[in-house]
C-alpha cells in the first residue's frame, strides 16, 4: 500500500501512531484544564488528585492519559519531605492512658479532635503552630502560631476549637506527650470543657499520625515551596492555607474527594433531609 500511494514507511507508521484531530483537540482542552487545577492546588497535585477533580466536575480521564498531558506541560505533584518532630516529654507531670490506639475514626463532628504542636523556620527565627483537628471531617478547628512553645500557644488553639465548635461533654482528645498537653493549665482546661483526655505513648509519632500528617501536608504544600524571610509572612501565609485552601478547598481522598468544610456541610444536608 506504501508503494502504491508513494508513502515511505516510516512515514506511514507515523501517521497510524499520530492522535486522531478530534483527540489531538481533546488533548488541548484537557490540558488546559489539567494545567488550571494544578495551579489552583498550588502545584501540590499529581495525575491521582487531578483526575480525581476532573471526574468531579464531569470530566472523566485516564490516570495514564493525565500523566502523560501533565509530563508534556512539565507539571509534576510536590513529593513529601522528612517530617522532623519536636516534643519534650522528658517531664514528671502525669500522663493520660492512649484510648485512640490509633482508631483515628469518629461517626460525627466533635467526637475525638487531635492536637499537636510543629515548628517553621524562617530567617528570623522559629515560628511555632499548634492545632486541633477534627478526626470526623479532618478539619482544623483551631490553631495559633507564636514564636515560643508554652502551654499557652496550644491553650490558645483549644480556645478557638471551642469557641468555633462548642462541644458536647464527653470529647476526646488526644496529644502526644509534650509538656504543654500534659501541664496543670492545659488539663485544666480540658476539665473545664469536659474533656476526655488520651496521649500517644511515649517516643511513638503513629500514635498521633493524624496531626503528624497534617502538618507534612502544610510543610510539603506550602513551608517547603519558598523561603520565609520573615516571621509575619510565614504567619500570614499558614493563616491562609489553614483557613482557606485546606479546610475549604483541598480535597481528600479520606473524605471521598472533598474539603473538610464541603464534607461536614454535605453530612449536615444529609441530616436534615433524614
Amino acid at each position: 500500500m506504501c508503494k502504491r500511494l508513494s508513502v515511505s514507511r516510516s512515514g506511514f507508521y507515523a501517521w497510524v501512531g499520530r492522535p486522531s484531530p478530534a483527540r489531538a483537540r481533546r488533548d488541548q482542552q484537557l490540558a488546559v484544564c489539567i494545567a488550571a487545577i494544578h495551579a489552583q492546588s498550588r502545584g501540590t497535585y499529581g495525575s491521582p488528585s487531578i483526575q480525581n477533580e476532573l471526574a468531579k466536575v464531569g470530566e472523566p480521564v485516564g490516570k495514564k492519559r493525565v500523566a502523560r498531558l501533565m509530563r508534556d506541560q512539565g507539571l509534576t505533584g510536590k513529593p513529601p519531605k522528612k517530617f522532623v518532630r519536636t516534643t519534650d516529654s522528658g517531664h514528671h507531670l502525669p500522663v493520660a492512658k492512649n484510648l485512640v490506639q490509633r482508631q483515628f475514626e469518629a461517626k460525627g463532628p466533635n467526637q475525638l479532635w487531635v492536637a499537636d504542636i510543629s515548628y517553621i523556620s524562617t530567617w528570623e527565627g522559629f515560628l511555632y503552630l499548634a492545632v486541633v483537628l477534627d478526626v470526623f471531617s479532618r478539619r482544623i478547628v483551631g490553631w495559633a502560631i507564636a514564636d515560643h512553645m508554652r502551654t499557652e500557644l496550644p491553650l490558645e488553639a483549644l480556645s478557638m476549637a471551642v469557641r468555633q465548635r462548642r462541644p458536647p461533654p464527653g470529647l476526646v482528645h488526644h496529644s502526644d506527650r509534650g509538656s504543654q498537653y500534659a501541664s496543670h493549665e492545659y488539663q485544666a482546661a480540658l476539665k473545664q470543657n469536659a474533656m476526655v483526655c488520651s496521649m500517644s505513648r511515649k517516643g511513638d509519632c503513629w500514635d498521633n499520625a493524624m496531626a503528624e500528617s497534617f502538618f507534612a501536608t502544610l510543610k510539603n504544600e506550602l513551608l517547603y515551596r519558598q523561603a520565609w524571610p520573615t516571621k509575619v509572612r510565614a504567619r500570614a501565609a499558614i493563616n491562609e492555607y489553614i483557613a482557606c485552601f485546606y479546610n475549604g478547598w483541598r480535597r481528600h481522598t479520606g473524605l471521598g474527594g472533598v474539603s473538610p468544610a464541603q464534607y461536614e456541610a454535605a453530612v449536615r444536608l444529609e441530616a436534615l433531609a433524614a
